[in-house]
């Protein structure tokens, strides 16, 4: 008996706190699906769905409130405005992502993503109709909550294809609308 008051006692002392500064959940992932609509600096515009993972550090050390790690994927292969017909556009990457959490339903954030680039295209060389490349892209947005864990964003992205053709940059840019759900729930009062 002598043991068990023992080992319970530090458990009952860690809760003196009445109402904690913050309800979350256990799993500080955000995973969200968009449609994409990009100018693709190359020939026209095209959209396209978009898959994106957040893992937040909102659980850690105070220096790390707001930070995370995004990764996403994009198809850009519809609503072609160009005259290359076989242009399709693919990208995947991740990288650091703020969230400034100081509103309980409106989330500004920014992001700086790498990953690698597929592009499809017709130039009118015969057995050179695909390339990737490394992919750098600076972007930022706003999440809004319209129920409890369910968030809808908007961002903006701006792209940089290096060393693309005759050492010029690729530079697609474009908007996507989408929804999240946070598995983790946080709730900031």
């Amino acid at each position: 008996m002598i043991l068990v008051v023992l080992v319970a006692s530090p458990a009952v002392l860690a809760f003196p706190q009445a109402v904690p500064a913050a309800n979350g959940g256990r799993f500080p992932l955000s995973v969200g699906v968009g449609y994409s609509n990009y100018y693709t600096d190359w020939s026209g515009r095209l959209s396209g769905p978009m898959l994106w993972a957040d893992w937040n550090f909102y659980r850690g050390p105070s220096f790390l409130q707001g930070f995370g790690i995004e990764v996403e994927g994009r198809d850009l292969n519809y609503g072609r405005t160009g005259g290359d017909p076989t242009l399709r556009m693919d990208t995947a990457g991740g990288g650091p992502i703020y969230t400034w959490r100081h509103y309980r339903n409106f989330h500004p954030y920014a992001k700086f993503l790498m990953g690698f680039g597929s592009i499809d295209f017709n130039i009118g060389v015969p057995n050179y109709t695909h390339d990737t490349r490394t992919v750098y892209a600076p972007g930022g947005g706003l999440e809004y909550r319209v129920h409890r864990n369910v968030w809808v964003r908007g961002s903006y992205e701006y792209q940089f294809w290096t060393d693309f053709l005759h050492h010029h940059a690729l530079n697609p840019q474009g908007f996507t609308i989408g929804a999240a759900y946070d598995f983790g729930g946080i709730h900031r009062r």
